[in-house]
């Protein structure tokens, strides 16, 4: 890759930028399915500072994140598309002195340098289809749903674009369903082995028996399913790739959400085996126990509704990745022996949310489940990457289990969501 110079007597000043790569900056950094990242250094004042723009999906809209780093302060702001993204673009393409942009792109990247004595250097990688093929620890990993024909359903539930290509704002999500399904398949292939989280008989945890199977196949139920992306994609992959007979059964209280998901099963020809509810968790009586409770990001308690109405269901596994959690924060305060640490917002924050999660864990233990608490997906494609995975097959209530959440529980004054939620279930050996 080769920089071609432009004589100075091109450019409208010494630190302007061409006319010509401005508009094929403007015109390819606001294309979602094309660009991946525009970035700005400035090479000026009190050192390098860097700002990108990049396309993202914050809760299921698609945004412009516009990133300013400066030595170690990192900040960033979301824009709407059009007239904010274009915005927030001008600013960038309107910068003077020596700076550098860099434009990765679906298509082939765009490199251009501006010096302090007002040159304009430009160089482009080839576009990626006529890139040569990398060397074998750069492929990319093997990914769950790469090991069957996904194309119709990642076009249907939108993480394909109509080329059939991973569309720049979702591969974060994309990376997330491969992660979660990659659990799943590690959770079944421990059950096949017969190892510690094998299946257990309805009555282990010394409850009532449980109410039976549906159907005889692998039953699903997916918590605050919102947009189905995993719904569908579990249903999909373990059908096609391990040959089982799925059912699934998606719960959120968005009635206009529902519908849309219920027109994709369609879309894909699963209404049969794939169907949506609209109904708020707490709501939710089925009349029979799944195999498999999934949540993927269902924000704040409704995590802990999700947890509940596992255990309630009696469901064999529950695999859970928690989003947002306010609810204990609200209930540290800012005083006590900890006060050092409460008084600052960032670091009370994550505290909550490990607290969140380690009381939920242990609340699951005393229910009767084995759990084990992971990253399960790179921090690059979520900053909520923490799974909660969960066997029901051990007794519920057993002492020690119970004396350590009760023992953090006091320790810290709260009351967690999901012991409410839990009731009777719970509280019954808390003594």
């Amino acid at each position: 890759m080769a920089f071609e110079e432009f004589e100075e007597g091109e450019a409208p000043s010494r630190t302007a930028l061409p006319q010509n790569l401005a508009d094929e900056l403007a015109r390819r950094a606001l294309d979602a399915g094309e660009c991946v990242r525009l970035t700005l250094v400035r090479h000026q004042g009190l050192g390098p500072s860097k700002e990108s723009l990049r396309p993202v999906e914050i809760s299921g809209r698609l945004l412009w994140q516009l990133e300013r780093q400066q030595g170690k302060q990192v900040t960033a702001r979301n824009f709407a598309p059009g007239a904010e993204a274009e915005g927030a673009l001008a600013g960038l393409l309107a910068a003077t002195g020596a700076r550098e942009y860099h434009l990765t792109a679906t298509s082939g990247d765009l490199h251009v340098r501006v010096t302090r004595k007002g040159r304009v250097l430009e160089s482009r990688s080839k576009p990626a289809a006529a890139r040569a093929a990398p060397a074998p620890h750069d492929r990319e990993k093997d990914q769950p749903l790469t090991r069957f024909d996904s194309s119709a359903l990642l076009r249907v539930i939108g993480l394909a674009d109509g080329s059939g290509g991973i569309r720049a704002s979702m591969r974060g999500k994309y990376d997330q369903i491969n992660a979660f399904l990659r659990e799943l398949d590690a959770l079944l292939d421990s059950d096949a082995r017969g190892g510690a989280d094998a299946a257990v008989s309805a009555g282990a945890d010394g409850d009532a028996t449980a109410p039976p199977r549906e159907g005889g196949g692998f039953t699903i139920v997916d918590c605050g399913c919102g947009r189905a992306y995993l719904t569908l994609s579990a249903q999909a992959y373990l059908s096609q790739v391990r040959g089982m007979k799925v059912s699934v059964a998606g719960i959120d209280r968005n009635a206009a959400i529902i519908g849309r998901c219920a027109e994709m099963a369609e879309a894909l020809g699963v209404s049969g085996e794939v169907r949506f509810i609209a109904e708020d968790l707490a709501a939710y009586r089925p009349d029979f126990s799944p195999d498999l409770v999934l949540s993927l990001h269902a924000c704040d308690t409704a995590t802990d509704l999700a947890m509940a109405c596992g255990v309630r269901m009696r469901a064999r596994y529950m695999l859970v990745a928690p989003c947002c959690q306010h609810d204990l924060q609200k209930q540290l305060g800012d005083g006590g022996p900890m006060r050092a640490l409460l008084r600052h917002g960032i670091l009370k924050e994550r505290l909550a949310d490990l607290l969140t999660d380690a009381f939920r864990a242990q609340l699951l233990r005393v229910a009767g489940y084995r759990v084990r608490v992971s990253e399960f997906v790179s921090p690059e494609a979520t900053p909520r990457n923490i799974m909660l995975r969960a066997v029901r097959g051990v007794k519920a209530g057993q002492p020690q289990v119970v004396g350590e959440y009760l023992e953090m529980r006091d320790a810290w004054q709260v009351v967690p969501a999901l012991e409410g939620l839990l009731g009777e279930t719970v509280t019954r050996y808390f003594g």
